[in-house]
């Protein structure tokens, strides 16, 4: 079956990449929310043409006020679930052609959103139909979830976790390769002062973030782990607000730390200013040989003959919210530094091993 499975992704190939030309070829950053548009009217239109692509495959679909939906093959209450989004960061510059015209290249596909993330949720989707075509008989229904604002708060999954059942496994196509199967805790941390204490306070800035360790050293929370790594700091942010001065600073820890344990370590330094979490995603861990992620590495293997033993990510992704999911894919090994970034890209051959990948990981999943 599963060479079948194969040579079916094969055979949609190229009506796979059409379209997701068409929808990456879509706008979809966030702006003002409108009536039936929570995200803005991009975004809305996206997951419409989006779910319409899903339709005319043959799949039973639902929209969710336009903050998320789904599409669905099979039916019974518990679910496989696959969860990408269709929001995308702004363009900016440096695009050699239009950010959304999804154009080819030497076998490349150029624009934004290909690779993060609705070229991959897309290759989830066809990976789905040619498991479809084939009338493969499904111990659980599955089914593919765009969400509209992973890039902006996680507003869209949290509006579906209040309207529909979490799925029993999954995975988000929303990071790297192998099966990642545990993820860092994220704490979005502010240290503010009035303005009368400025100079202290750019004082204690500058000595303990700007001239220090991105791992917390001299803060005291340079927590290490063998699987995870160091602690680390990014995303420095200076900001004017209600006369006073706030600094931002996301933390990405490694599990076993505890939240309080790291804001008290830090409260001791920044004596006589404000210390808050204003965001805090704890960590996500699996067991490395469960089913789920095992069945995700067969898959993987399969299709690659690449070592798939699973791995750890310091990003975050929506499986921070989801229950029972890990992130699987879309990069491949060396491939980093490429969403978010000008001239986005993916290979046409990377997307339809994508899908082989996701058609067999699908399958996996679905005789657990």
């Amino acid at each position: 079956m599963e060479s079948k499975i194969i040579q079916q992704v094969e055979k949609n190939s190229a009506e796979m990449i059409e379209g997701i030309k068409k929808i990456v070829s879509m706008p979809s950053v966030e702006s003002e929310a409108e009536e039936n548009a929570p995200f803005g009217k991009d975004i809305a239109m996206t997951l419409e043409e989006t779910l319409k692509l899903a339709e005319n495959l043959g799949f039973k679909t639902k929209n969710l006020d336009n903050y998320i939906g789904w599409a669905q093959y099979g039916e019974g209450d518990d679910y496989i679930g696959i969860i990408g989004h269709l929001d995308v960061v702004p363009v900016g510059e440096g695009w050699k052609h239009p950010p959304f015209s999804a154009y080819e290249e030497d076998g490349y596909i150029y624009s934004r959103g290909i690779l993060d993330n609705k070229g991959p949720i897309l290759s989830c989707l066809y990976a789905l139909y040619a498991i479809k075509q084939l009338n493969i008989s499904m111990k659980k229904p599955v089914r593919i979830i765009f969400g509209c604002d992973e890039e902006s708060g996680f507003e869209d999954l949290k509006y579906y976790l209040e309207k529909e059942k979490a799925p029993v496994m999954g995975w988000t196509p929303d990071c790297k390769y192998p099966v990642v199967y545990a993820e860092r805790g994220r704490a979005v941390i502010e240290i503010s002062s009035e303005e009368k204490n400025i100079d202290e306070f750019f004082e204690f800035v500058n000595t303990y973030f700007m001239n220090a360790k991105p791992n917390g050293e001299r803060l005291g929370v340079d927590y290490k782990d063998e699987e995870f790594g160091v602690n680390e700091m990014r995303n420095y942010k200076l900001i004017h607000r209600n006369k006073e001065v706030v600094f931002s600073v996301t933390f990405s820890y490694p599990a076993g730390v505890e939240l309080e344990d790291m804001m008290s370590e830090i409260r001791k330094r920044a004596d006589g200013f404000k210390v808050e979490c204003v965001q805090h995603y704890k960590p996500v861990r699996f067991e490395k040989d469960c089913p789920m992620v095992k069945a995700l590495q067969s898959a993987y293997e399969k299709i690659t003959g690449m070592d798939g033993t699973p791995v750890t990510t310091t990003g975050g992704t929506y499986a921070k919210l989801m229950p029972n999911i890990v992130p699987f894919g879309p990069s491949f090994p060396g491939q980093k530094g490429i969403g978010h970034q000008p001239n986005e890209w993916m290979k046409v051959e990377d997307i339809i091993s994508n899908a082989k990948i996701y058609a067999l990981g699908i399958y996996n999943l679905s005789n657990l």
